[in-house]
């Protein structure tokens, strides 16, 4: 039982995530920006440029892994019908009846 109610989590999850691709993006840059200018303000001896420039450094690679990480999903996506189906049944719902 517990298994089930986990996995249905995971997959809404997942769901939402392919849903909202680019704001998944966006949070995932800005709790990596605040992370680390929060770890870079703990280390002591650095100048304020330095942290900063540091925290967009880090949150810009973050980005560009969560960037490819939306590449993959779009690609198995793609690759399995998945998306297709998405939008055949957004257009479906969407149909106006004469």
């Amino acid at each position: 039982m517990a298994d089930s109610n986990t996995k249905s989590k995971i997959d809404s999850a997942r769901e939402w995530i392919v849903e909202h691709k680019l704001r998944s993006v966006g949070c995932l840059w800005l709790s990596g920006i605040a992370g680390s200018i929060a770890y870079n303000w703990s280390q002591p001896g650095m100048k304020t440029s330095v942290r900063i420039i540091h925290a967009r450094l880090h949150a810009q690679a973050l980005t560009l892994a969560a960037l490819a990480g939306a590449a993959v999903v779009e690609y198995y996506d793609h690759q399995t019908g998945a998306k297709t189906e998405r939008y055949a049944k957004f257009l479906d719902s969407n149909t106006h009846k004469d």
